[in-house]
């Protein structure tokens, strides 16, 4: 898997979740495109763990106390990333999709055989929240406590997350509003390596 190509993503805070003003969601372009069925143990080896396989939920949510990679096994699926306000993403069997903390997520339509495994760095524990839960204030500051993970789910100890999440990381306590919920130039819509 030499795959190095990934798509990333900033999402403005939303009415309906906050996003992560500083990390960008990552996906991985048909990653395991010829093995789909090796990502749970691809993730687990380089410690995203607590794995989990099913679907997506058909609502927005996210979590704020862990960041969330997603593997698809089988099928595909449209995602609306970012809330009412975000971008609708289609994920193929072979797709990865890292969701830094805070990152809404939802699904709009998949195939009869969609599955997906997810999994959290060091095996964290993760929540759920909704809109209708409120109390934004308390996510934010579960937000901004996440650790970075120490390593790439899909690339272990050397990967694209961690050129862009430490470099997005050191930057955030720029001056600059702007430079924290786009850190490192990225293009709100996407930009590739």
């Amino acid at each position: 898997m030499n795959v190095r190509e990934v798509q990333l993503m900033m999402f403005r805070e939303d009415e309906a979740v906050p996003n992560n003003p500083v990390l960008p969601a990552i996906l991985y372009m048909g990653a395991f495109k010829d093995g789909p069925e090796r990502i749970e143990a691809a993730f687990n080896r380089h410690n995203w763990r607590n794995s989990w396989t099913g679907g997506v939920y058909d609502f927005h949510h996210f979590h704020s106390n862990a960041h969330e990679a997603l593997g698809v096994v089988r099928g595909s699926a449209t995602l609306q990333l970012g809330g009412e306000s975000g971008q609708e993403l289609e994920l193929r069997a072979g797709d990865v999709l890292v969701l830094p903390a805070g990152t809404g997520h939802k699904r709009i339509a998949a195939s009869g055989d969609f599955e997906v495994v997810g999994a959290y760095p060091d095996g964290m524990s993760w929540n759920l929240w909704t809109a209708e839960m409120g109390e934004r204030n308390r996510a934010l500051s579960e937000i901004r406590r996440v650790p970075l993970p120490d390593t790439d789910p899909v690339h272990g100890d050397d990967g694209p997350l961690l050129d862009h999440w430490r470099t997005a990381h050191s930057s955030r306590d720029g001056p600059e509003e702007d430079e924290r919920l786009n850190p490192a130039g990225l293009s709100a819509q996407e930009h590739f390596i």
